[in-house]
């Protein structure tokens, strides 16, 4: 295929077949997953590529709130999602001294949000929006050399030699995707590129992730409560928090963040463009190995406890980037997910909003016309990034905000300070703020939404696919010959 930026196309589609965009999409994350997914539901051809040859269950756990809920039952997986999760009802902050200092409550949100929030491990979300996704669809070991785009259409190599043609490029590949390299040095090139995008991701944190073995009562005595026990502990005199989450599977969750300064981040700046994996793990391992952990009752554990008992393959070392970059998009190719707004986990935030991209995106891209031409799938990009950077901004300063708690500053004591000390109100003031955001899919049969809160105005619901839209044409046009008949009739 010959991509030829020059090439546009002025067709005449009353006279050409019914053709949809092909969307090919980079990396089979959480993104990329949910993006292939609702273009399944819509009947858009769409090939996934991913870089590794397999996706071991790496990870932590994460927190989904009411505003998935409404796209997870649109799409037939909420009664498994909540299955294998567990009812969230407070974040619990603690000290080395393993007391309690303060709880934040996430509960009553299913009266007023329509759902209540969750949290489950990671990897067995993952395995259920893979099963979502026809499997001849997921490409593995596909690792992008180069891309391409024009008015005619986008075009990748792989390292493996095989190329890939489509209509739709998507990046959905993660904090040093490949595809957002490769479209920013086109555009640093031709000058367009804004200067802070083109600076290195910044990073304060770097973080050990894991998942222990089914535990016992007596090795873990929270493992028995129905809710998960969401703990946060603050190092006294040492940059570390950690965060631990019992699962529905026994299993307890970890995240161990270490807050870097100058010295401590040049140590870590070699470990920047890794995998994830183990081999990068085991000094932070020895590091931690000693911190407190609280656990309902069992005496003396410790996180040295949690990594025994976790399968060493599944601990891994990743690092905590923050930015919002502003090019999301150019042409025929457009960015989802962490490759274009990468937020510190300690807000719980990241997930969820690379799914609501995936949700306006596929909105927007069931209704382009049939032979889209490279003006029209820009403009759908616009649209797309206009819904999504306002509620994106303030998940980024949410996220820093709970970094900064969990930190070792006196910024940090007096936000604990603060927050330990903020009245009911003001709480549920910050949870309509973000809760009201709770998008879904405009090709889907809409859920009922049985929140007292309504949800916030979605602009890419209106969307609908070309032969939706021929459909409402032809019924507007019968209505008026009705009227015009009706109004012949009474004049005669």
């Amino acid at each position: 295929m010959e991509i030829n930026p020059a090439v546009t196309f002025t067709h005449d589609r009353s006279i050409m077949y019914a053709k949809r965009p092909k969307v090919l999409i980079v990396g089979a994350g959480l993104a990329g997953l949910t993006l292939g997914m609702l273009l399944d539901k819509a009947g858009i051809p769409f090939e996934i590529y991913e870089r590794a040859q397999e996706v071991k269950p790496l990870g932590s756990a994460m927190y989904f709130s009411a505003n998935t809920a409404p796209m997870f039952k649109q799409c037939g997986i909420y009664d498994e999602f909540v299955s294998v999760s567990k009812p969230v009802l407070n974040m619990m902050i603690c000290n080395e001294q393993r007391e309690l200092e303060y709880m934040l409550p996430l509960q009553g949100h299913e009266e007023l949000f329509g759902a209540e929030g969750y949290i489950v491990a990671r990897p067995k979300f993952y395995d259920i929006l893979r099963r979502q996704v026809p499997q001849e669809r997921l490409h593995m070991g596909k690792k992008v050399l180069s891309m391409d785009q024009g008015g005619n259409g986008v075009l990748l190599r792989f390292s493996d030699g095989t190329e890939a043609e489509g209509d739709i490029l998507v990046g959905a590949d993660g904090a040093y995707s490949a595809v957002r390299q490769g479209l920013y040095e086109k555009l640093k090139k031709e000058k367009r590129l804004p200067p802070g995008d083109g600076t290195p991701l910044p990073f304060s944190t770097v973080c050990l992730v894991g998942q222990t073995r089914p535990l016992t009562a007596e090795e873990f005595p929270d493992i028995e409560l129905p809710d998960c026990q969401f703990r946060t502990a603050v190092g006294t005199n040492r940059p570390f928090a950690w965060k631990t989450f019992t699962t529905a599977q026994r299993t307890v969750c970890f995240i161990i963040m270490q807050f870097l300064d100058t010295e401590s981040s040049k140590d870590n700046d070699a470990f920047r463009n890794s995998e994830w994996g183990p081999e990068a793990a085991q000094a932070m391992c020895e590091q931690v190995k000693d911190f407190p952990v609280m656990n309902g009752g069992a005496e003396g554990v410790t996180m040295g406890d949690i990594i025994n008992w976790t399968p060493k393959d599944l601990i891994s070392k990743v690092m905590l980037e923050e930015k919002v970059f502003d090019t999301w998009f150019d042409c025929r190719t457009v960015l989802i997910g962490d490759a274009c707004h990468k937020f510190n986990p300690s807000g719980g935030a990241g997930a969820a909003n690379a799914m609501h991209d995936a949700i306006v995106l596929a909105n927007l891209i069931n209704g382009l016309p049939f032979h889209p031409i490279a003006e029209e799938i820009e403009n759908a990009f616009a649209a797309y990034k206009r819904e999504r950077i306002d509620w994106v901004k303030k998940a980024y300063s949410s996220s820093a905000l709970f970094r900064t708690m969990a930190g070792p500053t006196m910024a940090a004591k007096m936000v604990r300070y603060i927050m330990k000390r903020i009245p009911t109100w003001a709480m549920r003031k910050a949870e309509l703020r973000v809760l009201s955001n709770r998008p879904s899919v405009a090709f889907l049969p809409p859920q009922v939404d049985k929140g007292s809160v309504k949800p916030f105005f979605q602009p890419s619901l209106s969307a609908m696919a070309p032969v939706e839209k021929e459909k409402a044409r032809v019924e507007g046009s019968s209505k008026e010959v009705v009227v015009d008949l009706e109004a012949s009739t009474k004049a005669v």
